[in-house]
């Protein structure tokens, strides 16, 4: 049984920083792709960012650039760096586990990230 475990959201200001984090339990951590999506008030659930057991990454395009996936597999944990944050990128963020680069099964329960001033 996957269970996946976010913290690390909040309020930020404009042009801001946040890094989210994301436990993994339940089996082996790195026989999975990880993977950060969100999903904004009235709008579809979108990629942000995902990454393999060996670190490649694939980014969505509303953060590329903007955003860094990365994980510890020593500690089953997948993080997601975001800088430069505009009020655009308020959404609930949510970590995912899956076994390819396409839609997880896996779901947290999300972590609110909120940007204003």
């Amino acid at each position: 049984q996957v269970q996946l475990v976010e913290s690390g959201g909040g309020l930020v200001q404009p042009g801001g920083s946040l890094r989210l984090s994301c436990v993994f339990s339940g089996t082996i951590f790195n026989q999975y792709v990880m993977g950060w999506y969100r999903q904004a008030p009235g709008k579809q659930r979108e990629l942000v960012a995902q990454i393999s057991s060996g670190g490649s990454a694939n980014y969505g395009g509303s953060v590329k650039g903007r955003s860094t996936i990365s994980r510890d597999n020593a500690k089953n944990t997948v993080y997601l760096q975001m800088n430069s944050l505009q009020p655009e990128d308020t959404a609930v963020y949510y970590c995912s586990a899956g076994f390819g680069w396409g839609s997880p099964p896996y779901w947290g329960q999300g972590t609110q990230v909120t940007v204003s001033s």
